[in-house]
């Protein structure tokens, strides 16, 4: 079974920064798009950042100019960097890749205090 190991998330206050982590197994990160979406309770999970083999990113409207998405090659790993953090980003994050299948991390929880 596929495993997208999560970790990174916190408390912060608004403002604040947190770098959050994705750890994929070799043979899907190197041919998956790897993507973070946020999940708040009774709302659909929505994409907030996502970037390819080749290193293009897309973002989110309300991602951009504040996350950076990316890529770790020697690591198999993906980094979600959030700066000006603001309560409404409060949510569970999830770790996706999409290749050979569609995976889904269990989540990392991140709470942003006003």
């Amino acid at each position: 079974q596929v495993q997208l190991m999560e970790s990174g998330g916190g408390l912060v206050q608004s403002g604040g920064s947190l770098k959050l982590s994705c750890v994929a197994p070799r043979v899907i990160y190197w041919i998956s798009r790897m993507g973070w979406y946020r999940q708040v309770p009774g709302k659909q999970r929505e994409l907030v950042a996502e970037i390819t083999t080749s290193n293009t990113t897309n973002y989110a409207d309300s991602a951009k100019g504040r996350f950076t998405i990316s890529r770790d090659n020697a690591k198999n790993t993906v980094y979600l960097q959030m700066n000006s953090l603001k309560p409404e980003d409060t949510a569970a994050y999830y770790c996706n890749s999409v290749g050979i299948g569609n995976y889904w991390g269990k989540g990392t929880l991140v709470t942003v205090s006003s």
